[in-house]
């Protein structure tokens, strides 16, 4: 058996007020149907908590319009504590997460009338759409990216995730893992420079050599609603970067992890094992969490990034209803039928 990557499956971010960072990233980026919501212990992250078994809240929510989703972490056991230095670009780690809109000037309007953020004047990225950025509650980056591949035509302004900036101390090595492994093959962009679009960043005004990188395939479940998603490698050219999480733990404040949907993850495993990059925690088979399973694993990129590989066995699709997923016997490319799909705006919570 091989494998196949189809792409992100969410983006993990901890916060500090875990109901007020739900109602923001429902106001300003749709996602408002979740998964799941609820509170369990993390004995999987021990390799990542200081060998300690840590508990957290977690709510898994999503856009119906397109995009992916984002796991909402807050620890319970622990108060989780903000970086220890102002990260900038190209400090090792998830430095800024993609958000797609169909109409980038009624999401910019959007965000400079609500009290909440302060977005930056739209710019044009380097890949051609425009784009602006605001921070949430935490002060993490997030992007408005002008975009396409709508799965549904909802009354909200954006979609959800597409995609992350991640700072990396050397590109060609990363470059072997996420596209020479982990399939994000199509190179959209490789330049070196002082980027306009980068300006209003930390760091933004420095040197860099950056990298956008795509699929030329996707697929899997959810493969209509997340659509095409990029991963953007950043090298600093002017200093040496640091790890964001430098000095803390997985829970604590911040962009946690880049969460990859995966079939196939025992042959996964040994090609990355054999390439260097072996998993350093692993759920083995199904965990088992009520009416959802999946086979969960972890690894470390090249700066000790944190990568979830998640295969997905059974998860509700309107779980008071009785409606489950059962995937391990779907072909790998197969997407879920509309009705299934679509059934999802059943859950959906409105403010």
């Amino acid at each position: 058996m091989t494998y196949r990557i189809n792409g992100f499956q969410h983006i993990g971010v901890a916060v500090k007020d875990m109901d007020s960072s739900l109602r923001f990233y429902r106001k300003f980026f749709g996602l408002d149907i979740p998964f799941f919501d609820s509170v369990a212990a993390a004995p999987l992250m021990k390799v990542y908590t200081r060998n300690e078994v840590i508990t957290k809240r977690a709510s898994m929510i999503l856009n119906l319009k397109g995009g992916c989703a984002m796991e909402v972490i807050r620890a319970t056991s622990f108060e989780p504590k903000g970086p220890v230095f102002e990260p900038q670009l190209g400090d090792h780690g998830i430095f800024v997460v993609q958000i797609k809109t169909p109409d980038i000037y009624k999401s910019h309007a959007f965000c400079a009338a609500a009290p909440e953020v302060t977005p930056t004047d739209i710019t044009e990225r380097a890949t051609g759409e425009k784009t602006f950025f605001i921070k949430d509650l935490d002060g993490n980056n997030f992007q408005y990216v002008e975009g396409g591949d709508w799965y549904t035509n909802t009354d909200h302004h954006s979609g959800g995730v597409s995609g992350c900036t991640i700072g990396v101390s050397d590109i060609e090595k990363s470059i072997a893992l996420y596209r020479d492994i982990l399939g994000f093959d199509k190179v959209v962009l490789d330049e070196i420079g002082n980027f306009a679009d980068f300006s209003t960043l930390a760091g933004g005004a420095q040197k860099v050599r950056r990298v956008v990188l795509t699929q030329s395939n996707i697929g899997g479940g959810f493969g209509k609603v997340s659509a095409r998603t990029t991963i953007e490698l950043v090298q600093s050219l002017a200093r040496t970067g640091r790890m964001i999480f430098d000095e803390r733990i997985w829970a604590d404040l911040g962009f946690v992890h880049l969460g990859l949907d995966v079939r196939g993850m025992k042959p996964l495993g040994k090609v990355l094992a054999d390439q260097g990059f072996g998993f350093t925690c692993d759920s083995n088979d199904a965990l088992d969490m009520g009416n959802t399973k999946v086979h969960c694993t972890y690894i470390d990129d090249p700066d000790k990034t944190w990568l979830e590989m998640i295969e997905v066995h059974k998860v509700p699709i309107i779980e008071k209803w009785g409606i489950y997923l059962n995937v391990e016997k779907r072909p790998a490319d197969k997407p879920l039928p509309d009705f299934m799909l679509k059934a999802l705006r059943f859950s959906r919570i409105k403010d």
